[in-house]
């Protein structure tokens, strides 16, 4: 009797492959949608920052991400308690302050090319709109990969790599408007 052989697996599509480079999708839902809400937030902060050095505008986004990341883990916390009826392990605490970091680093390579572009010469105003733009194509990226995981079709994710960019379209247009 022939046993059957299992599909090979398809090979890695570049998408994918630059997804698993930059973390754009992680391992549960809930990490994945604070990689996302933290370039968003990151670029919100890049938009409207009348920061005069690059320091400062990294700074404003590094700070503005760890106290939305220890607001959204301190109002866990907090929900756990009332939900649970009684204090939080060590072990739950500990669990709690372990994760949700995704809303932070995620904005690692928008403030990259930030600093990269400053570095190159490029006056603050426009590095900062290439930041912008790299914050965008990643949440066009996240987008599609999101369809992907979700097993979408090609129009589906399109759609999907669509609404995600128009978050970072956003950003660029309300930049362009204010300064």
């Amino acid at each position: 009797m022939r046993t059957r052989q299992p599909a090979k697996a398809a090979p890695p599509s570049r998408a994918s492959t630059l997804s698993a480079r930059f973390r754009l999708t992680h391992p549960t839902p809930e990490s994945t949608s604070f990689g996302i809400y933290g370039v968003i937030i990151g670029a919100g902060v890049m938009t409207a920052s009348h920061a005069e050095s690059t320091l400062q505008l990294v700074a404003a986004v590094l700070v503005t991400l760890m106290i939305y990341w220890a607001a959204e883990r301190y109002s866990r916390l907090v929900a756990d308690r009332i939900h649970a009826g009684h204090r939080p392990d060590w072990r739950r605490l500990r669990a709690q302050l372990s994760t949700g970091w995704e809303i932070v680093t995620a904005s690692m390579l928008p403030l990259g090319v930030l600093v990269a572009v400053r570095a190159a010469g490029v006056p603050l105003p426009q590095a900062v709109m290439w930041a912008l733009v790299s914050s965008t194509l990643l949440l066009c990226l996240a987008g599609w990969e999101v369809g992907r995981h979700g097993q979408l079709t090609t129009l589906e994710r399109l759609v999907s790599a669509s609404v995600a960019g128009a978050f970072g379209a956003a950003m660029i247009v309300l930049k362009a408007s204010l300064h």
